[in-house]
């Protein structure tokens, strides 16, 4: 059987997509084989500059808005200038074991930008979604701890690539729970996660997790590493579908469905924490 590649895209004309982080790395990949294939882009980026000079190498309809996933401030003003409806949105902003920052909202950086950012965001551009959000996940999801009752790193020693896999783990669970929620409202919105398995972006360039990508050729490059974002925000696929590489463990290779931890599918704990999330950013449970 062929393997699904960005050539297998369907017309996407008539379609909007906003796609988070997408001045670079897998997130303007997204975006550039979206709009080749018809899609009106939307490129929400913090570095706006960055990514006009990007434009250039989109053939297509594609824009850039101004975006920091990690401030629910701007989160919220992305979010109020927002009008019509919204085909797909692709949570795919994020960082990687960095030092324990907080926001100005007084947040731990990671997790605002890979968790608390997405879930805001999703939850107030929802009125105007008509098909699906793409949460982009990785497989360190497996190594992470959710803690509703610590979301924000205050009890807890930080440790930067614990915090990395948790928030991962959180955004997992975000999708599960918004998925319940979506399939008792009747709504046929999905919500649905991909992860580019290990692809040799820059995201950990800076730390010590980075050595991974001296291997290069035991991994995706750039390019197939987007190919299941690509896949989960395209293909006729459930709800709550886990969208990664063919490859063993999941580290390279073509998108298939998968199956994430069973951390990942308890569903008391997923509603456990979108109460505490909902609190934590302000938001109604």
């Amino acid at each position: 059987m062929a393997k699904w590649t960005a050539a297998d895209l369907p017309d996407l004309s008539g379609r909007t997509v906003v796609v988070t982080g997408a001045s670079g790395g897998i997130g303007l990949i997204t975006a550039r084989e979206l709009a080749r294939a018809g899609a009106r882009v939307v490129l929400a980026v913090r570095d706006v500059a960055k990514a006009e000079a990007a434009l250039a190498g989109i053939a297509g309809h594609a824009e850039v808005r101004r975006l920091d996933v990690s401030s629910l401030d701007s989160v919220r003003s992305f979010a109020d200038g927002w009008t019509g409806e919204l085909d797909v949105l692709v949570n795919n902003a994020g960082v990687m074991d960095i030092p324990l920052t907080r926001t100005p909202d007084g947040l731990d950086l990671q997790t605002a930008t890979n968790y608390f950012g997405p879930y805001t965001l999703t939850r107030l551009l929802l009125p105007h979604i008509t098909d699906r959000i793409v949460h982009i996940a990785s497989q360190l999801h497996r190594m992470g701890h959710a803690r509703p009752d610590d979301l924000n790193w205050e009890q807890r020693p930080y440790r930067q690539l614990d915090a990395y896999s948790d928030s991962k783990l959180d955004l997992m669970l975000f999708s599960l729970e918004l998925q319940r929620r979506l399939t008792t409202a009747g709504s046929a919105v999905r919500s649905m996660v991909a992860h580019p398995g290990i692809a040799t972006t820059t995201l950990a360039s800076h730390s010590g997790s980075n050595r991974i990508n001296r291997m290069r050729f035991l991994l995706n490059d750039p390019e197939h590493g987007a190919l299941p974002t690509l896949f989960a925000a395209t293909q006729n696929l459930p709800g709550n579908s886990y969208v990664g590489p063919d490859g063993p463990g999941g580290v390279k290779g073509h998108p298939k469905l998968g199956r994430p931890s069973r951390a990942a599918r308890d569903s008391g704990t997923a509603a456990e924490l979108w109460r505490a999330t909902a609190a934590l950013t302000g938001l109604p449970d």
